[in-house]
C-alpha cells in the first residue's frame, strides 16, 4: 500500500498534478466563486456560500454550503449579531495569506512547524457616512503580524512571505483597485429598463 507524501497537511503528489495540469491547460486556472447575500434587518445580513465553477466545470463537491452572518456591534447600531463585513476582510486575508504561505512553503520544501496570524485595519468612519470626501470608506491600513517557525533561514522565510503576500487572490485584490459593478435585477430594475 503506498502512502500518501503530505508536506503543511498538503499532498504532494496532488499538487504536483494540479500544477501540471494547469500549466497543460491554462483554461482550467479560471475559477468563479460565488456568495448570495440577503438582509435581515438593520445592520444584519446573512450570505450563502455553496456553488463555484473551477477546473472547467461547475463544481459538485459541496452537499451543503456554509452561512455566515454579518452584524455590527452597539456602537455601529447593531447587536453583535455577527462579526462585520470589514471583520470578514481580516479573517478573508487572514485564510489567505495563510494558505498562500502553506502552499508555497511545500511547494518549496519547507516544513511550517507553526504560524498564526493578527491583523489590525484602521478606519475612519468619515468616509462611509459621507462626513468628509476626502476620507476613504474603506481601511485607511492594514496591519498582517505573522509569527511563524519554519525550518529554512530567516532570508528563505522572508522571501516566502513577500512572495506569498504578492500573490494570495484576497491580498492582491486589497492591494490593488479592482472593478467592482453593482447591478439592479428584478422586477423593479426590469420596469426601469
Amino acid at each position: 500500500m503506498q502512502q500518501t507524501q503530505t508536506m503543511n497537511g498538503l499532498n504532494l503528489e496532488q499538487m504536483t498534478q494540479t500544477v501540471q495540469a494547469l500549466s497543460d491547460d491554462p483554461g482550467l486556472a479560471q475559477f468563479e466563486f460565488r456568495a448570495r447575500n440577503t438582509w435581515i434587518s438593520g445592520g444584519e445580513n446573512r450570505s450563502k456560500i455553496k456553488d463555484f465553477y473551477g477546473a472547467g466545470q461547475e463544481d459538485s463537491s459541496r452537499a451543503q454550503g456554509w452561512e455566515f452572518t454579518n452584524g455590527e456591534p452597539p456602537v455601529l447600531l447593531g447587536d453583535n449579531e455577527g462579526a462585520n463585513p470589514v471583520e470578514f476582510l481580516l479573517h478573508a486575508l487572514a485564510g489567505c495569506v495563510t494558505t498562500t504561505t502553506v502552499l508555497h512553503a511545500a511547494a518549496r520544501g519547507i516544513t511550517i512547524h507553526r504560524l498564526s496570524t493578527e491583523l489590525e485595519g484602521s478606519i475612519d468612519l468619515q468616509g462611509l457616512l459621507g462626513l468628509d470626501e476626502d476620507v476613504s470608506a474603506g481601511y485607511e491600513n492594514i496591519t498582517i503580524r505573522m509569527d511563524i517557525e519554519a525550518d529554512c533561514s530567516d532570508e528563505e522565510l522572508d522571501d516566502l512571505l513577500a512572495f506569498a503576500q504578492g500573490h494570495s487572490p484576497v491580498c492582491n485584490t486589497v492591494c490593488r483597485p479592482v472593478p467592482v459593478t453593482i447591478e439592479r435585477v428584478g422586477a423593479d430594475a426590469r420596469a426601469v429598463a
